[in-house]
């Protein structure tokens, strides 16, 4: 008997190190293992005074590793515990578990079991049929294509299947184009891809959300088609997700947007992105992930949100690198927010590290300034003087580009067209019709001439064209006669197949009616004004100029008015040959 009351002591205290009060596990419908705290009434001396009547047979649980006893009695209450008799869930789910340091529990009957060996069973079990986790890394090293990918995947799915989507956009960017495209269409015609994509728009409420955005990122990228049902399902979990973003998951999820069409889901997720970040602009640590904001936001965002961010950036100048400085001009285009402070400080920085800038850095400085109409000579210069020091380097083409950009912007980089005009005087190969219009453009727009290589780089422009005549079209015909009239060269080929009747009635009948008729008009002052002989009988019938709707400038014209005094200032003079001056 004593015997009996001594096993049964040890049996209660091992109840005590199995079941601490008030601490339970509840089985959640997604899959997820969480701890709750349950103020349970349950009494040694009660167990004890009652023990031949409740004792009964206990029911065991298996939760992964875990083992959970309920009582057929009221003894034990597990609030909120499934009465399943097995649970079989996936480890990879669940990141908490239960942990026993008991070996051995004594039953009803009295024969003792040891439980430690039959979950070290289990335990072995489970290592041989539950698959291996992926790493995206390994997975991107380990295979060459995309469908090397999907063959693993076939072989032993793992959690989260966003691994597999980010390790098939790191191969793709290994490959060149074509292989890239060819590629693709394995990647969708694959068996096993659709399964892929079923098995992440299942897991997408319960994988981290950085891995959400990280496959959605490399979905985008991969080429799926933005309407189908694998995107908009992410696009909408990630909107319900939205708070749970960190400074680096809005970076990934400012790119992402980026890279999307407007759509209903993609609009209602930038309003969610613009929310955020006015709430968090202030936590923002790293510049970059500052940018990539800023750069995502929209032109239509609230006037409000974007002086936010150009007060956050200002604040974080002194931590700009030379990329954060270059990179800040296409932002600011992006978001179509001129702030004079910020592009005058990142431009002396810009300036400072020119050398060894790249191609595709300068070109884009260039075009936001000529989005934003920043105008600033010292950055201008630099670049202008940047491409003439290492002229030799460049290619043709690319120097083409830059003056077109500047043309646009309206500065003249003399010594940079010296030496392009004296480099395609020698080498007039790389010219073709387009490269060909483009150059007398920017030419006779800046009006740029050389006291000893124009009149021989005319000559050269004028061989080209007139070669290029044959396939060359009505308008590109137009525009490079003109240029060369406006720098007072006449090639007589190019102006003699311009003034045929069936193309004056192509440019006054298709494309842009108006801009040819204006330029009709300045070809036919030219030709009058320089007397060329074998046009003196030439007699173009031109329809009339529309009037020129000239924006009242009224507190312009009040001021000139006030300064002059009256009958010294004019506004909307006509003059001959069609010249008119607001």
């Amino acid at each position: 008997m004593n015997n009996r009351a001594g096993s049964f002591l040890w049996n209660i205290r091992q109840f005590s190190t199995l079941v601490p009060t008030g601490r339970t596990v509840r089985l959640y419908p997604s899959g997820f293992c969480r701890p709750k705290i349950v103020y349970s009434s349950w009494n040694p001396r009660k167990l004890l005074s009652n023990f031949d009547n409740r004792m009964q047979s206990s029911i065991r649980y298996l939760f992964q590793d875990a083992l959970i006893f309920k009582s057929g009695g009221d003894g034990f209450q597990t609030k909120g515990i499934s009465t399943a008799t097995v649970l079989t869930v996936d480890r990879l789910l669940c990141r908490r578990r239960l942990s026993f340091n008991s070996k051995h529990f004594v039953s009803d009957n009295g024969l003792k079991k040891n439980f430690h060996h039959e979950a070290s069973n289990e335990d072995v079990l489970t290592k041989r049929t539950k698959p291996t986790p992926i790493n995206c890394r390994k997975l991107s090293q380990e295979c060459n294509s995309l469908s090397d990918v999907l063959d693993i995947f076939s072989k032993a799915p793992t959690f989260p299947s966003s691994n597999y989507f980010s390790a098939m956009w790191t191969i793709a960017k290994r490959m060149s184009d074509d292989q890239k495209r060819f590629e693709k269409q394995l990647m969708f015609n694959h068996p096993m891809f659709s399964q892929l994509c079923e098995q992440i728009m299942r897991e997408a409420k319960i994988m981290h959300y950085d891995n959400l955005l990280f496959s959605l990122h490399a979905m985008v990228k991969l080429g799926i088609p933005q309407n189908t049902l694998l995107i908009q399902t992410l696009l909408r979990v990630v909107q319900e997700r939205i708070n749970e973003c960190d400074e680096k998951c809005l970076s990934v999820l400012s790119t992402i947007l980026e890279a999307m069409e407007p759509c209903k889901n993609v609009d209602v997720l930038r309003a969610g992105l613009r929310m955020l970040v006015d709430q968090q602009v202030w936590k923002i640590e790293r510049v970059f992930t500052l940018q990539a904001v800023m750069k995502c936001i929209g032109k239509d965002a609230p006037i409000g949100l974007k002086r936010k961010l150009e007060m956050k950036a200002l604040k974080e100048l002194d931590q700009f690198s030379v990329l954060n400085s270059q990179r800040m001009f296409a932002v600011l285009a992006a978001m179509n927010h001129r702030s004079i402070i910020l592009l005058n400080e990142c431009s002396k920085i810009v300036t400072s590290n020119i050398h060894g800038c790249p191609f595709k850095i300068l070109i884009s400085i260039l075009q936001s300034c000529r989005d934003l109409q920043y105008f600033n000579i010292d950055l201008f210069k630099g670049i202008a003087d940047y491409v003439a020091t290492t002229f030799d380097i460049w290619k043709l083409k690319k120097v083409l580009f830059l003056l077109i950009l500047f043309e646009n912007v309206g500065f003249r980089p003399v010594s940079l067209m010296d030496l392009f005009m004296k480099k395609a005087a020698d080498e007039p190969g790389f010219l073709n019709v387009k490269s060909l219009v483009s150059i007398l453009h920017v030419y006779s727009s800046l009006n740029h001439f050389h006291k000893c290589w124009t009149h021989e780089f005319l000559e050269v422009m004028a061989s080209a064209l007139t070669g290029s005549l044959h396939h060359i079209t009505s308008e590109n015909l137009l525009n490079a006669v003109c240029s060369f009239c406006l720098m007072n060269h006449f090639p007589l080929a190019p102006i003699n197949q311009l003034l045929q009747k069936d193309i004056i009635h192509d440019l006054l009948t298709s494309g842009d009616v108006e801009r040819n008729v204006h330029k009709l008009h300045v070809l036919a002052a030219c030709l009058k004004l320089d007397d060329v002989p074998c046009h003196k009988d030439t007699h173009l019938v031109l329809p009339q100029l529309s009037s020129m709707p000239s924006h009242p400038h009224a507190k312009v014209a009040e001021v000139l008015s006030s300064l002059l005094g009256e009958g010294c200032f004019s506004k909307s003079v006509w003059l001959p040959h069609n010249y008119y001056i607001e």
